[in-house]
């Protein structure tokens, strides 16, 4: 039966460093946890490629104006992503 105390994680800024294996029983392997920088890159990808899919055969402009918004919502948050990370703590 599990306990019912939290323990409290260990953290190195911000980022849980210890994961119990029992719960989480690939962290033995190092397969957990966060990967912030391929996110990184994968949202870069993604407004590259939404951008990208202007160049089509349709006709009207909403769809233009909707990749466009999106693409630019996606470069806003990786933008404020890097202006946090480089602000002390």
């Amino acid at each position: 039966m599990a306990a019912t105390e939290l323990e409290p994680a260990s953290t190195e800024r911000g980022i849980v460093t210890h994961v119990d294996t029992a719960e989480v029983p690939s962290a033995e392997w190092g397969w957990s946890g966060e990967s912030p920088r391929a996110f990184r890159i994968a949202g870069w990808i993604t407004a590259f490629i939404l951008l990208a899919m202007i160049i089509g055969n349709h006709k009207g402009r909403v769809e233009d104006i909707f990749l466009i918004g999106f693409a630019a919502a996606i470069v806003g948050i990786l933008v404020r992503d890097s202006f946090l990370r480089r602000k002390p703590r």
